[in-house]
């Protein structure tokens, strides 16, 4: 509650505009009429036009609940899909390739060129050259295998070859898809196999490509995903500078395919938490986003949070250092992934982070909570994720719904979308039919993706404008009783995961 004072002092300044001026002649009463009469009426304007958005947006919440009741799951399925969305914050582009793309961009000319890759298919008797080759449907690039003892080179096919049968076992070993894997499935094993494909910056600015193409589709109007123009190297292994890297992106994203889809894309630098040498790339990282700020927006950091060295307070200092010498660049961290209660949410607060990646422990502790209502920071929550690495297996025990209810703003994001096989319409359908979301709470979410964004302030206004604008088109025409007609023409792209676990069909 504000004290009383300020009270009448915001509606004495209200009212006022309404006040005939006092007028001590007749000139000044012809002087001030104008201006009074324009600013009564601009008043007026804004009081109508934010009434009438506001009676459209609850007529929608009704009809709302009615397609929640009456639905089946694709007609649902396809409402969301059709659903103008905001923004992915929270989107690992290492991680955001599905299989099928994986294999049908490494094994393209013409994004590869003069690479190529093998993959392991078997394990015999070898005498293995390090211990990361134990791993089945482990890529590399031809220069790497070339290198290989014989014997070793003999466990490889190359990618482009593998029979039908390879091709479905190589796509799987991709995917997190089955009761017996979880996080350490994850962590452990799909990063290494997936490898030198990492290495190559034509197919990875081909991912960055496929993923804006498909979000577009979605009706996503912004992706900040989190990508490193460093570690790559040439056919040969030779490697390339950072700003070679960042040209071949810059040349990519500007072709028309990616234009097209509408999508505004930005990246994250993002570091590993738990090196030695943590400390060291950190600085590095802020100092490349400094020098292509146009494109890169922001840092963070990643990596498993159950792994003590790379606890968040180790930072404190060297965050405190780069504030010093660079203003403007965005900081969101992960933070409170992890099973165990502890500070980790509320230390990430106090490293300078205005956004926490998954926040999920961030329940266990009620001060940072209450904090974190005030609405300077943003959690950005990842359903699928959460649940296929068995941080909450049931998602009923969410805390998500517990931060969105009590003032905490959030938004919906993919996190690593390749590897679960899935898409943003999903994240929102699993929230939808877990949480019972409203379509106030579902809009604002969208809302949230883009006001909490790193973006530059001009491009955010924009994008917010065509947000807002979006959804009242959406509103007036799946407003009427005959929304299942306006759903026909909806074409979805189900997902591998919205068809094996959500039951959408294909």
């Amino acid at each position: 509650m504000l004290p009383e004072r300020t009270n009448n002092a915001r509606k004495g300044a209200f009212l006022s505009v309404f006040r005939r001026p006092a007028v001590k002649s007749r000139r000044s009463l012809a002087f001030r009429l104008p201006a009074v009469r324009a600013r009564h009426s601009w008043w007026v304007f804004v009081v109508i036009l934010a009434t009438s958005a506001f009676a459209h947006a609850a007529d929608f919440s009704v009809r709302f609940e009615e397609i929640k009741k009456s639905a089946t799951k694709k007609e649902l399925y396809q409402f969301l899909f059709a659903l103008p969305k905001g923004g992915d914050l929270h989107n690992h582009l290492g991680g955001a390739c599905p299989p099928d793309w994986w294999y049908a961009i490494a094994t393209n000319p013409k994004v590869v060129g003069d690479n190529s890759f093998y993959t392991r298919v078997r394990i015999g008797d070898c005498n293995l050259s390090d211990d990361a080759s134990l791993i089945l449907y482990r890529t590399i690039r031809k220069s790497t295998w070339d290198k290989l003892p014989e014997c070793e080179k003999s466990e490889y096919e190359p990618l482009a070859g593998l029979n039908s049968e390879d091709i479905q076992k190589w796509k799987d070993s991709l995917r997190l898809d089955k009761s017996r894997e979880g996080r350490d499935e994850f962590f452990n094993v799909i990063w290494f196999r997936i490898n030198e494909m990492f290495d190559d910056p034509h197919v990875m600015a081909e991912v960055i490509a496929e993923n804006v193409k498909q979000f577009g589709a979605e009706g996503l109007r912004y992706l900040e995903t989190q990508y490193s123009a460093d570690g790559y190297t040439d056919s040969a292994g030779t490697p390339i500078s950072e700003d070679a890297v960042v040209q071949i992106v810059r040349e990519r994203i500007a072709q028309d395919d990616v234009k097209k889809s509408g999508v505004t894309i930005r990246f994250q630098k993002t570091i590993l938490r738990f090196l030695p040498d943590s400390e060291k790339r950190l600085e590095n990282a802020y100092a490349f986003v400094s020098a292509h700020r146009d494109l890169w927006v922001a840092v963070n950091m990643a990596g498993r949070e159950d792994n003590d060295r790379g606890y968040p307070l180790r930072f404190l200092n060297t965050f405190r250092e780069m504030r010093k010498k660079y203003s403007g660049i965005g900081l969101s961290i992960h933070a409170g992934e992890v099973d165990e209660p502890n500070s980790h949410v509320r230390d990430t607060l106090l490293l300078g982070a205005t956004r926490i990646g998954h926040g999920l422990n961030l329940i266990t502790d009620p001060e940072t909570m209450l904090l974190m209502q005030d609405g300077r920071y943003l959690v950005e929550i990842n359903l699928i994720s959460n649940r296929l690495l068995e941080y909450f297996p049931d998602l009923t025990k969410h805390p998500f719904p517990e931060f969105l209810r009590t003032g905490i703003p959030v938004c919906l994001n993919t996190d690593d979308r390749g590897m679960w096989d899935s898409n943003m319409t999903d994240e929102y359908f699993t929230g939808v039919t877990t949480f019972n979301l409203t379509w106030s709470e579902i809009v604002q979410m969208g809302r949230n993706s883009l006001k909490y964004a790193f973006v530059e302030e001009p491009v955010k206004r924009e994008l917010l404008k065509s947000y807002e604008e979006a959804v009242a088109a959406f509103e007036t025409k799946f407003g009427d009783e005959n929304w299942r007609e306006q759903l026909k023409p909806v074409k979805p792209i189900v997902s591998n995961y919205a068809e094996k676990t959500l039951g959408i069909t294909k």
